[in-house]
């Protein structure tokens, strides 16, 4: 999974969702449709312990891993008799580039006062074209806000403000943040302008050369040390070259003592004009200040894999609902200190990818086939930035708007079953009240996301279904624990969290649990067979920044 490291809080009941509290849950697995089949453990257990296997080498695109990886999985669809989901293939090319960045070791500041920055330390940028080099060349700083265009809550912070060939300086989040009122934008709650993703292609589409985004831990929902992982480091991008779009020549992160110092040189206070820049009417500015830098960057260009199978409908075989899940993981690194440098990812994700099999082996032993198609879509470098989700969003199979729903499986819970289910980006869409009905019929509950700020809905695979309009659906781990209650099951995510994600540890072993994820997948299982048997179209919510992309192209 791609996001910083997270805690789930002790979760309540939704009144929203209509589920109640159970204190003796049914089986997660019950069923009273006539059409009832289960994803049982012996299936998801003898899935997801084939691909955390050493042998898969920490399923890391590019590598023999990535082979082995798709060779299993398109042997286990046809033993499941699935149908190839692209055409006559499984696969689905997704072609990619490495580009490894060395950013000059300082940038220059030039204005009234001048100065000099310290890369690493102060900063951290990257090169996102494909060049040898990119230079910046004095280029003139221009503050924007919170760097956004949301024309559905009447926000623009490039308005009258010419970025053209300049280096934009962001603030990370959204306004909502800084204000007391939940209503403006969506409070404390990120919304999708608050991604940092975001701010970075909103530069672009403005035409600035470069994008500086002023870090801030809570807001951020992770300390800067994150971002200084990224220092030398290699990113990976789709490779465009069929249809290059502008992309900035430097983005990047400084931190906040660094944006203070820029706004003291510009004779401007750094956080009067934050303040400012969280309100209604603020205008962007000149800083009257330059930067100087550059960027090597050695370039590589391959081709990675999505996997898709499909059980097509038997009525409707025109329309869809996808699930998905990332097949791809950290690869083989530098060894713990048990000697183990193979990077598992047992939870993170060999548990979606074989909750998809599960998923589909239940549908299959259906006695009727769905009446709409269902697609299993195992996707490449998500933990790369979501690249081969969307790959696919722009490639679909099934048109978007032959799309009924996505429901994302990214992190499976492996420390037993719980009572509730964490909703992730609550108020986004009507799924959320189908997975709230089956959850309250297997006598279970669903529980919100307790740090909205962070902005987890916009962090997973499913995101980039949303962006295209499509209603997709992502959860959580809970932490109600069916045998030892809320305050311990609190305590094994807390431990899974710091101790095993993304750590050589993520692996099947004796303290690998099976029971809550299979219960999980139960319910994701029903909602599409759901979903499946009807002509139920589920819409996003008022509010929703999806919303207006959905119903313009959904003219019914």
């Amino acid at each position: 999974m791609q996001k910083p490291s997270f805690l789930w809080a002790v979760p309540f009941s939704l009144t929203l969702f209509t589920a109640c509290h159970s204190t003796n849950p049914k089986d997660a697995t019950a069923s009273t449709s006539p059409l009832s089949a289960q994803v049982t453990e012996e299936s998801y257990r003898e899935y997801v312990t084939a691909l955390a296997a050493d042998d898969l080498e920490g399923r890391k695109p590019f590598t023999n891993g990535e082979k082995k990886t798709l060779a299993y999985l398109e042997r286990e669809a046809k033993a499941l008799g699935l149908e190839p989901g692209n055409g006559n293939s499984y696969l689905q090319e997704v072609p990619m580039v490495e580009i490894t960045s060395a950013p000059a070791p300082t940038m220059q500041v030039k204005g009234k006062q001048s100065f000099e920055l310290k890369g690493l330390e102060e900063y951290v940028v990257w090169a996102k074209r494909p060049e040898v080099n990119s230079t910046i060349q004095e280029s003139e700083l221009v503050f924007a806000g919170f760097g956004i265009v949301a024309p559905e809550y009447n926000w623009n912070d490039y308005a009258g403000l010419d970025v053209k060939d300049k280096v934009a300086v962001v603030l990370v989040s959204d306004p909502g943040f800084y204000s007391a009122d939940p209503t403006f934008f969506k409070g404390r709650t990120m919304t999708y302008y608050g991604r940092w993703t975001y701010k970075l292609e909103e530069a672009a589409r403005q035409g600035a050369k470069g994008c500086l985004i002023v870090h801030a831990t809570e807001p951020a929902g992770y300390g800067f040390q994150v971002v200084q992982n990224n220092w030398n480091a290699s990113r990976f991008y789709l490779d465009n070259r069929n249809k290059p779009t502008y992309k900035c020549a430097m983005e990047g992160w400084v931190t906040t003592p660094v944006a203070e110092r820029l706004f003291s040189a510009a004779g401007k206070n750094f956080q009067a004009e934050l303040q400012r820049a969280a309100k209604p009417g603020f205008k962007g500015m000149p800083l009257g200040l330059t930067v100087s830098t550059s960027i090597q960057a050695k370039v590589k260009y391959d081709k990675s894999y999505n996997f898709i199978a499909k059980i097509s409908g038997s009525k409707r075989p025109d329309e869809a609902i996808v699930y998905s899940a990332h097949w791809d993981h950290l690869g083989i690194g530098k060894k713990n200190a048990q000697n183990d440098s193979i990077y598992n990812g047992a939870a993170d994700n060999a548990s979606g990818t074989a909750g998809l099999l599960a998923v589909a082996k239940a549908f299959k032993a259906l006695p009727q086939k769905p009446e709409r198609s269902i697609v299993f879509l195992s996707v490449t470098a998500e933990e790369q930035g979501l690249l081969g989700s969307a790959h696919y969003a722009e490639n679909p199979v099934f048109a978007k708007e032959k799309t009924v729903a996505n429901l994302n499986i990214d992190m499976l819970n492996p420390y037993g079953a719980t009572k509730d289910m964490v909703l992730i980006g609550q108020g986004q869409s009507e799924l959320e009240e189908i997975l709230a009905e089956e959850a309250k019929k297997a006598g279970r509950y669903l529980a919100p996301d307790p740090t909205p700020e962070a902005g987890l809905y916009y962090r997973s695979d499913h995101f980039n279904f949303a962006k295209t309009g499509v209603p997709a659906l992502f959860t959580g781990m809970g932490t109600d624990h069916v045998q030892l209650g809320p305050a311990e099951g609190k305590k094994l995510l807390a431990n899974f969290t710091a101790n095993i994600y993304h750590k050589q540890n993520d692996e099947v072993n004796a303290a690998f649990k099976f029971d809550g994820a299979v219960a999980d997948l139960q319910l994701l299982y029903q909602m599409g067979k759901r979903l499946a048997f009807s002509n139920q179209w589920p819409q996003w919510k008022p509010g929703s920044e999806f919303k207006a992309v959905r119903e313009k192209y959904m003219k019914r």
